[in-house]
């Protein structure tokens, strides 16, 4: 799934609006938030189990979350110091509440000595278990911390979502575009940023620098961001949490979208599928902008030369499937689609995917999908 819009950071469940999951949800609608990200291990530990009643506060407000329509994810601090543990506790939570996504967040500890051979087990593990988007959490620029092992890391992520704290300075823009470059010469993903709705060390962020950010976010062509958190933003720094949530996103007033990146209507959609129906690899890759990126369960490839490898491995477990449109539709200048295919090989019931177009080309594509037995 790709994301969209504004999306909010939990620490501690029982900080937020007393833990009230009808509150929670209610408060989040009011902000206009789309996305949520709930704290759900620290290492190899649960989190937001209740200390003295044992009751996991999760559950009931994921539930609530789903049934307004807001999505969430999974956030996870992880230290290294027991990765196949970490990766247990990891995939178990995912899937036990059925969560979108799963954002992994190494920092000090992954800078010691050996901890690339760490990450690459960790990430390993989670991988191969979890069918949902995976997402990096960590430092703002990767050449303030050249010891953690990123090319380990954002090898296996579908979305770099860096922690861009511009602490003690004025300058969210500048940070923000910094930021993205650093990360694009590690290794290219999508990114959704995290801001910062925290006091450290006497500093916060002041209204119109939140504003800025997301201002220069869009500017950029970012499709979502996110901020940590609202344990914080809802008691103590409430002036940030009013700027988060006047920010009118979606507004065209506010920030029109460029016209060279909104697809006018769902024609690629089927343009692709004529493609794909032919079983031509060749074709379904003149679609692509040259420096797309595709990301699937799998990972994430860019380039025309991996994307037509993975349509080559598509085709190849799928050798006479015919693909069919069950729907598509423009959604914040983004195409998506919801279809299906059948072949003597196997099947998929519900495919979901997104397109974003840049010159009347694909230039990213998000595709969620499960193979299951011919019927």
């Amino acid at each position: 799934m790709v994301l969209n819009g504004k999306g909010m950071v939990i620490w501690n469940i029982r900080n937020c609006e007393g833990g009230n999951p009808s509150l929670i949800v209610s408060m989040a609608q009011t902000a206009g938030l789309k996305n949520i990200f709930i704290r759900i291990a620290d290492g190899a530990n649960d989190c937001n189990v209740d200390h003295n009643t044992k009751i996991d506060l999760a559950p009931p407000v994921v539930s609530a979350f789903k049934k307004a329509g807001i999505h969430v994810w999974g956030w996870h601090y992880i230290y290294g110091y027991h990765p196949v543990e970490e990766a247990q506790t990891a995939i178990r939570q995912v899937k036990e509440l059925e969560l979108s996504g799963y954002v992994i967040n190494p920092e000090q500890e992954y800078k010691l000595a050996g901890r690339k051979e760490q990450a690459s087990l960790f990430m390993d593990l989670v991988r191969k278990e979890l069918k949902v988007p995976l997402a990096l959490s960590s430092f703002r620029f990767p050449s303030f911390h050249p010891q953690l092992p990123w090319k380990t890391f954002l090898d296996k992520c579908d979305i770099n979502m860096p922690q861009v704290y511009w602490e003690k300075a004025d300058n969210p823009g500048s940070q923000l575009q910094r930021s993205f470059r650093e990360y694009e010469a590690v290794l290219s993903r999508p990114m959704v940023p995290t801001g910062p709705l925290l006091k450290k060390d006497g500093w916060s962020a002041k209204p119109l620098e939140i504003i800025e950010f997301m201002d220069t976010a869009k500017q950029m062509g970012i499709q979502s961001v996110n901020f940590y958190a609202w344990d914080f933003g809802r008691t103590i720094l409430q002036p940030l949490w009013e700027a988060v949530s006047n920010y009118a996103w979606e507004s065209s007033l506010d920030s029109p979208p460029s016209p060279s990146t909104t697809p006018a209507d769902t024609e690629m959609a089927y343009l692709l599928f004529k493609a794909l129906n032919i079983h031509d690899p060749d074709k379904v890759v003149e679609l692509y902008n040259a420096g797309a990126s595709h990301v699937s369960s799998s990972g994430t490839v860019k380039g025309l030369i991996a994307i037509k490898e993975w349509y080559n491995q598509l085709f190849s477990t799928l050798p006479d499937a015919k693909f069919t449109i069950l729907n598509a539709s423009v959604n914040n200048q983004n195409i998506q689609i919801t279809w299906q295919a059948t072949s003597s090989k196997g099947q998929i019931k519900k495919g979901a995917d997104t397109l974003g177009l840049l010159n009347q080309k694909i230039v990213y594509h998000y595709s969620m999908f499960v193979i299951t037995n011919a019927e």
